[in-house]
């Protein structure tokens, strides 16, 4: 079976970029106010979802615009709790009244590599995820502590891989503080993609949105996870 295709979108000023990642991707994970994202870049970007049959979720992070998200907080779990849920009924609101459906959650950026080590901050995650919709699918690190509180909390999951990032050793992403974390080359990108399907253990693969050359890597993708399948 061919992995569902995600990028993190809404996060940026280009519209037309995010368009053009639009067109190859099956899931959009849509920034919804923490980390980047406002009532106008969320309703523009389910517009696109919809008009190209995408399927629609949140990406809610730590509250930091000026970090990106991408540096942890000092934020006590329930605050996480409380934020994360702030996000997803704010992307919710907007996605309700374009006459959308949120199916999934995908943590942004350090709060995602936190919980995918950390059983307490995974939970506070579950439990805003819960409170708002049981149902939902959350999407988190392949092999990681996060998907297995998720699953222990009655939980969906997704097991989640990167085209585009490195890994160490014992399967974290590589920091981006390090010159190689990114991987920008489409044809690379594209054999790790397919080496993650061929193997099996993920249900969805990323390449994020602002990564450079990000509509080449997807279109690569794309075409070599269809090639193969």
């Amino acid at each position: 079976m061919i992995p569902d295709l995600n990028c993190d979108l809404g996060e940026l000023e280009d519209a037309a970029h995010e368009a053009a990642l639009m067109e190859f991707v099956t899931s959009a994970n849509i920034a919804c106010g923490g980390h980047a994202g406002d009532r106008n870049s969320m309703a523009r970007t389910i517009r696109l979802a919809l008009a190209r049959g995408v399927r629609i979720g949140a990406h809610p992070g730590y509250p930091d615009r000026e970090n990106f998200g991408r540096i942890r907080m000092p934020m006590s779990l329930s605050e996480i709790e409380r934020s994360l849920r702030q996000q997803i009924d704010r992307l919710a609101a907007v996605a309700e009244f374009l006459g959308a459906r949120i199916v999934h959650v995908k943590p942004h950026g350090a709060l995602y590599n936190l919980a995918a080590r950390d059983r307490q901050t995974a939970g506070a995650i579950g439990r805003a995820v819960a409170a708002w919709n049981p149902g939902a699918i959350l999407f988190g690190l392949a092999g990681s502590l996060a998907l297995d509180v998720w699953r222990e909390m009655g939980l969906s999951t997704a097991a989640e891989a990167f085209a585009d990032r490195r890994y160490e050793a014992d399967g974290s992403l590589r920091p981006r503080a390090f010159a190689d974390a990114l991987i920008t080359d489409p044809h690379a990108a594209a054999e790790q993609a397919l080496r993650f399907a061929r193997e099996g253990r993920v249900q969805t693969i990323c390449v994020h949105g602002d990564t450079p050359g990000a509509a080449a890597i997807l279109k690569a993708c794309k075409e070599a996870l269809l090639a193969c399948g």
